[in-house]
């Protein structure tokens, strides 16, 4: 058991879209990630999914509204409800998701990382 300091760990990420494990947790994963840009359409049929902004601000978009995360916020989108992050400038966030749960919802995209790939920092 160890202490994380989450701005090294940000700082070991270097693409956007691109999470990172650094903690498991009750068969969750603790991800890091930076976003920039739009990420796409997706949901999770079997998961819900949170957000939490560490530095930055991001939107969650959603069918009928906009969610806007500044830093210190969180969100938790519930299985099954279609979003689409964005942020218009880098954004560090903060997720916790079962280790099960597939970046873009089971949709093959550009920017899908699968599970085994996004490896532990």
């Amino acid at each position: 058991m160890k202490g994380i300091n989450l701005e090294e760990k940000f700082s070991q990420i270097d693409g956007y879209w691109q999470p990172r494990i650094a903690a498991e947790l009750n068969g969750q994963y603790l991800k890091l990630a930076k976003f920039k840009g739009e990420f796409d359409w997706h949901s999770h049929a079997n998961e819900d999914e949170y957000f939490q902004v560490f530095k930055g601000q991001i939107k969650i978009h959603l069918r009928d509204k906009i969610i806007t995360l500044e830093e210190g916020d969180c969100c938790v989108v519930p299985k099954g409800v279609e979003h689409k992050p964005v942020a218009d400038e880098e954004a560090h966030v903060i997720m916790f998701e079962p280790k099960s749960t597939e970046q873009t919802g089971g949709v093959r995209t550009d920017k899908t990382v699968e599970i085994e790939d996004q490896g532990w920092i």
